[in-house]
């Protein structure tokens, strides 16, 4: 799959751009802050229905302006072609429209555009808390498991019902409705630990893999998936623990407080990781993604790499070009500050790039 045309208007600091684009690499040169990252961030959007790094759609917007509109024309390896539309309206609900027709919900398009974003904001899967990593999974498997994310939003529905009638005095509470939120959150949780579970164990070998190759070292990733369903029903152990609930307030049990702790040779990588690996880690990490997604998928995923070269050596760096050089990935979006591991990359492509500059919102090809 490819992005053929992007156009914007106002999104972040980019007034307008409309872009045909290269079916294998486009490279966005620029300095800090001058909207490169944002151009990538707006693919992202397009996939994903959000930004990458702002949850607030109100700050996507540019500022002094009410309205930002995307749109992208997308082509599939079967020729299937694909427009989506998406327009961001202050004080408003987002519009997102696939081929004119809006989407009655916004869940419905995740999975259609499947892409992996890699960037330094990354590294917070590393240091951040459990719920970044809950989310990495959750995006993960719901890119080509639509039931996962259906159950997902079943989950966190009743999870969110269940603590509402929990903040009631216990002589208010409605008993037969909460045996009704709770058999729901069961049913809809288990699916979800299983299917994390099933992750987890077909993933770990292909980031071993990456890993090993972009290191060149004899150093061992692994993950350590840890749930409060390990050793019992969870039907069972929200009931055992409702009473407590109750004085709490708020749901103390069930997947919304699993774990991903991730490990270099058997120890918690945010303690004993360097610059170097933990960068490492979390590029291999999204690159077995991509992996996964290409093999569980229908389609090619689109990769954006935004300013990953910083602080990695030049052998991994060299690593790492060879492996999005390769067959196995399709159209890739690189944002840099300078030219240096982008022109390394773009000789092992046969010129079949596109480069941009970006200079203070402004985007121009500079080279076919």
């Amino acid at each position: 799959m490819i992005l053929k045309e992007l156009s914007l208007i106002n999104y972040k600091n980019l007034t307008q751009a409309d872009l045909t684009l290269s079916p294998k690499m486009n490279c966005f040169i620029g300095n800090n802050g001058m909207g490169k990252t944002n151009l990538l961030d707006a693919i992202y959007y397009l996939s994903f229905c959000r930004s990458y790094t702002n949850p607030v759609d109100s700050q996507i917007i540019r500022h002094g302006e009410e309205v930002c509109l995307l749109q992208g024309k997308y082509e599939f390896e079967d020729d299937t072609k694909e427009e989506v539309y998406c327009a961001i309206r202050r004080r408003q609900k987002k519009q997102f429209k696939r081929n004119k027709k809006e989407y009655e919900r916004l869940s419905g398009h995740i999975g259609l555009i499947p892409l992996v974003m890699i960037s330094p904001a990354d590294n917070e899967l590393i240091t951040g808390g459990s719920e970044v990593r809950r989310r990495f999974m959750d995006m993960a498997v719901s890119q080509f498991d639509k039931e996962y994310l259906r159950a997902l939003l079943r989950y966190n529905k009743t999870l969110q019902q269940r603590n509402v009638l929990l903040k009631n005095e216990e002589s208010l509470i409605d008993f037969t409705l909460l045996d009704l939120w709770e058999e729901q959150m069961a049913e809809a949780g288990a699916f979800i630990y299983n299917k994390r579970k099933e992750f987890i164990e077909e993933f770990t070998p292909i980031f071993n893999q990456f890993y090993a190759n972009i290191s060149q070292s004899g150093e061992q990733v692994s993950f350590s998936y840890t749930s409060q369903l390990d050793d019992a029903d969870f039907l069972e152990k929200l009931r055992h623990n409702r009473q407590r609930d109750v004085y709490l307030g708020h749901t103390s049990v069930g997947i919304h407080r699993d774990e991903l702790e991730m490990l270099l040779d058997g120890y918690p990588i945010k303690k004993v990781g360097s610059q170097g690996q933990n960068k490492t880690y979390f590029v291999s990490l999204k690159l077995a993604q991509f992996h996964f997604l290409l093999k569980t998928g229908r389609t090619t995923p689109i990769l954006l790499l935004d300013d990953i070269f910083d602080r990695l050596d030049a052998k991994r760096v060299e690593e790492i070009v060879k492996l999005v050089s390769g067959s196995e990935f399709g159209q890739i979006f690189i944002s840099d500050t300078n030219r240096g591991s982008l022109d390394k990359i773009l000789a092992r492509v046969n010129n079949n790039s596109h480069i941009y500059s970006v200079v203070d919102g402004e985007i121009n090809l500079m080279k076919d």
